[in-house]
């Protein structure tokens, strides 16, 4: 195990959090879950973050999904030098919007109109405002767990950094927003079928992660995505798939591609924007056509489409589509899952190891997680220690249970090896 100096981390964030709330601009950067206090990057490459101490990690967040192809991959900062070179921002249209918004159309069929936007909360709360728009109703159904962004109709009940902090319902969001959000558990087809019998007419939209990253990743059965989309589609209802985290991850057509199932309308982000500011909303012209200044339903955002993102995220799916490394990527996640869930085993420690392709989650839990409930039974206590003593080992893992990790075509099997060995050392040296 190395000893890790990690003073000026310490230092920069008494600095910060004097200057911003909590110390960081996010709070899944936090470290609530985990005590301690966040590492400050200077750096990254490939595989690997630097902190300002001067440690190396092998890094398992990828910036929460985007650098699936690794960090400062080269054809992506040569785009992005580019394009700054001819101006930062235009307000105004550039003919890279189209490509990249045609580089999406062509991977989801789902999609035939889209819409660029910066953040994958303003695609979500667009996304809403549309389908409440298309269809004339105002009831929205989310599901426990599922993070969609800080928007207030969904911020109840939310996942990831919610969650992890202990407040899945947020101070500031009104009785009146959270009135028009109904909230099911996820994976229960019962209590979905009902409710859209009961009020299908009152309700405009259904949002989920088809594949959960924000409890951790938790997998829907196909019996409850076949029944979201018979069901939406029978009473009217706007079937929206929230694919910023699995978009371009999973696979190269997103979790849609893989359970073939099409919604109405998707969200994109992370991976999309190549690393910059840029997510996506899209889907059935009718729907997309409605949208101004096409139709009357307003969205706007002066920096969407900005050419520096644009730049990146068309250059990131050009690579993706024309080298896909997801077969690789399988293959060394089939590795890393199994080692650490094979780690644990021998280790005498309750836990699922639950995973689709790069995007995984090591539960310390005694039984399969299916949604929320089963979820909140994992050991945060056990995690802690797990995450530190892999911090300490060189292995930067997401800072909380409720996390799903995700790793690059840069990372080796050699790095994959290293990984299960850190914590095979790790789980084995746990109190049980």
């Amino acid at each position: 195990m190395m000893n890790l100096a990690r003073s000026k981390s310490l230092a920069a964030y008494d600095r910060a959090r004097k200057l911003i709330p909590g110390g960081v601009n996010s709070p899944a950067r936090a470290f609530g879950a985990v005590g301690g206090h966040p590492l400050f990057i200077d750096r990254a490459h490939g595989q690997y973050l630097y902190d300002i101490d001067g440690n190396r990690y092998l890094d398992y967040i990828g910036s929460w999904g985007p650098m699936i192809l690794g960090h400062a991959e080269p054809r992506v900062i040569e785009s992005i030098v580019r394009a700054a070179e001819r101006g930062t921002s235009y307000g105004a249209p550039t003919e890279n919007e189209s490509r990249i918004a045609e580089l999406i159309i062509a991977a989801v069929p789902s999609i035939e109109r889209v819409r660029l936007v910066s953040s994958g909360t303003e695609a979500t709360m667009s996304a809403i405002r549309v389908a409440r728009g298309a269809t004339g109703r105002s009831k929205l159904i989310k599901f426990s767990g599922c993070y969609h962004g800080h928007v207030d109709s969904l911020l109840v009940a939310a996942g990831s950094a919610a969650a992890t902090l202990g407040v899945p319902d947020s101070p500031g969001v009104t009785t009146g927003v959270s009135n028009d959000t109904i909230v099911l558990e996820y994976n229960d087809t019962v209590s979905l079928r009902q409710t859209l019998d009961s009020l299908g007419h009152e309700i405009a939209a259904v949002i989920l992660e088809p594949i959960v990253g924000n409890m951790g990743t938790v997998i829907p059965t196909q019996e409850f995505l076949t029944t979201l989309r018979s069901e939406t589609k029978r009473h009217g209802v706007v079937l929206i798939f929230d694919e910023v985290m699995t978009g371009f991850r999973v696979a190269y057509g997103g979790a849609q591609s893989l359970f073939g199932i099409e919604p109405d309308m998707t969200t994109l982000g992370k991976i999309v924007g190549g690393g910059l500011p840029l997510a996506a909303y899209g889907g059935r012209a009718d729907i997309m056509d409605q949208v101004m200044p096409a139709g009357k339903i307003y969205q706007a955002g002066t920096l969407s489409g900005n050419p520096l993102a644009t730049a990146a995220g068309a250059t990131t799916l050009e690579i993706l589509r024309d080298e896909s490394p997801y077969e690789y990527l399988e293959q060394q996640a089939d590795r890393l899952g199994q080692g650490l869930l094979k780690a644990a085993n021998a280790a005498g420690i309750p836990a699922q190891l639950q995973r689709v392709g790069s995007m995984m989650t090591l539960f310390f839990n005694d039984g399969p997680v299916v949604d929320w409930p089963s979820a909140n039974r994992s050991n945060r206590q056990r995690f802690a220690r797990y995450f530190w003593g892999l911090m300490d080992r060189g292995v930067y893992m997401p800072c909380s249970q409720f996390e799903a990790l995700f790793f690059s075509r840069c990372h080796t099997p050699d790095d994959i090896s290293t990984t299960i060995a850190a914590a095979e050392d790790v789980l084995r040296s746990m109190d049980q």
